[in-house]
């Protein structure tokens, strides 16, 4: 298959030589042709120039041979008869009639008779004009011819000057669709390697055609694709790279949700298999065992329903239903139940009258989660404070590592992986959660070691307008 620039340069040649044949062709002809009418006109002048003439020679023989010297003309006087009187170019004894002659009829009838014809008695082509005159009050005819043999070389001449010509044009021609095609195989290569790169994924290749618009056209509309499939490759990336991070959360998910559950299920699956394999069993016992079945089920519970409200939180599937209340009775409240929950812990709680605006139960849920985690890591005393601005959990526990403090609020994220609790990892995502809902967020001021402070802002709380009521 042909490329761009060889087809423009065969098409260029082939143009250029079918148009110096038509302009051959027709030049042949035309030049022929005018050649041969100018040659007639000639004839008839030089016609009116030589009558007077010969009106008034005495010695026609003698005329007529001077005259085709000078004129190189073929000069023949006829009588009304057809009889030769005169003839510059053979011997006039020997010609036959001449009034039977076509251009001698045509003079007849015409001021000029014209013909072109063989000459027998000359032995070659001639233009013939004839002109009828009167000698001494008788009718005459004058006749010219030129060879048209002589006429055709000035014209072949002439043509062959004029066919060097048009050659030498279709040159030049030809040398300037070789160079235009020369630049086209250059874009085209630049183009086309510039598509090779990018089908490299190189999507930062250079393209810089010279020469061509056209090519520089196609050229900003190919680096506007690639800019294009660079963005797509990057987006893909992203999505391929989102894709993995989502299947590695299902994981973690699954795997998290396995390890939880193990230990609760474990231990309903023991109790039950010692119930059940010794009847006889201890009543004491067996009313234990059973308060450790009853016990881990609440925790499996517990766990589901703190899994589900983590989807519906992060699916913006649940509402809030803000109301006015006290969160210093709240925070009481939740001291109070942690604490029988918990007796042999401290939990001290510190704070004022503060009326506010917000889901009391969502509220409780946060500070409950809070102290609840607080508790689990930590030994010693926790402390919940409510002041004019914020709510705080302090705890004097194992702290938090700088490397954890961004993760500790994600889903099923546990400081300590290797220790269980019925908590899933859940709780400070469902904390940041609700208080998203309430143009709040989680702040926490760790020390590894130390211990922790966990604390929300309850300024929006007073606004009722910043509430996020979701559908």
């Amino acid at each position: 298959m042909l490329r761009i620039h060889q087809v423009f340069f065969i098409n260029v040649l082939l143009l250029f030589a079918i148009a110096l044949l038509g302009a051959s062709f027709i030049s042949y002809f035309s030049l022929k042709s005018m050649i041969i009418e100018e040659s007639k006109e000639q004839l008839i002048q030089d016609i009116n120039l030589i009558k007077p003439q010969v009106q008034i020679a005495s010695d026609l023989d003698t005329l007529s041979v001077y005259i085709a010297k000078n004129t190189h003309l073929r000069i023949t006087i006829i009588d009304e008869n057809g009889v030769v009187k005169a003839e510059s170019d053979a011997d006039k004894s020997t010609m036959e009639n001449h009034l039977g002659r076509s251009e001698i009829m045509g003079a007849m009838s015409e001021p000029y008779g014209i013909r072109i014809r063989y000459s027998t008695t000359v032995k070659s082509d001639f233009i013939y004009v004839a002109h009828q005159f009167t000698i001494d009050g008788k009718p005459h005819f004058i006749r010219l011819a030129m060879n048209l043999k002589k006429v055709m070389d000035n014209f072949y001449a002439l043509w062959l000057k004029l066919l060097l010509a048009f050659i030498l044009l279709i040159s030049i021609a030809l040398i300037i669709a070789y160079n235009l095609s020369k630049k086209a195989r250059y874009d085209i290569k630049q183009i086309t390697h510039f598509l090779d790169e990018v089908s490299t994924k190189n999507y930062y290749a250079s393209l810089k055609p010279q020469h061509f618009s056209e090519f520089l056209q196609i050229s900003l509309l190919l680096k506007n694709l690639v800019k294009k499939l660079h963005h797509r490759e990057k987006q893909k990336r992203k999505y391929t790279a989102k894709l993995k991070l989502i299947n590695k959360q299902q994981n973690d998910i699954l795997s998290a949700i396995s390890h939880e559950f193990k230990n609760p299920i474990a231990a309903i699956v023991g109790y039950t298999e010692t119930l059940e394999e010794d009847p006889n069993l201890n009543l004491a016992i067996r009313e234990k065992f059973l308060g450790k079945v009853h016990s881990n089920a609440l925790k499996i519970s517990h766990m589901l329903d703190r899994l589900a409200l983590s989807v519906k939180l992060e699916n913006n599937d649940l509402s809030i239903k803000p109301a006015d209340f006290d969160l210093d009775v709240l925070c009481r409240d939740v001291t109070s139940t942690l604490q029988g929950k918990y007796p042999h812990r401290i939990i001290s709680y510190e704070g004022s009258s503060q009326e506010v605006y917000a889901d009391k139960t969502m509220i409780d849920l946060v500070i409950t989660n809070l102290i609840d985690n607080a508790i689990k890591y930590s030994e010693n005393e926790v402390t919940l404070r409510l002041t004019e601005h914020t709510v705080e959990v302090i705890d004097k526990g194992i702290g938090i590592a700088p490397k954890d403090l961004e993760l500790i609020t994600s889903k099923f994220y546990r400081v300590q992986k290797n220790s269980w609790d019925n908590s899933m990892g859940l709780g400070l995502a469902i904390v940041s959660y609700i208080l998203k809902l309430h143009d709040s967020h989680l702040t926490i001021d760790s020390t590894l070691g130390v211990g922790s402070t966990f604390s929300f802002s309850i300024d929006s709380f007073r606004k009722t307008s910043s509430i996020q009521h979701l559908a």
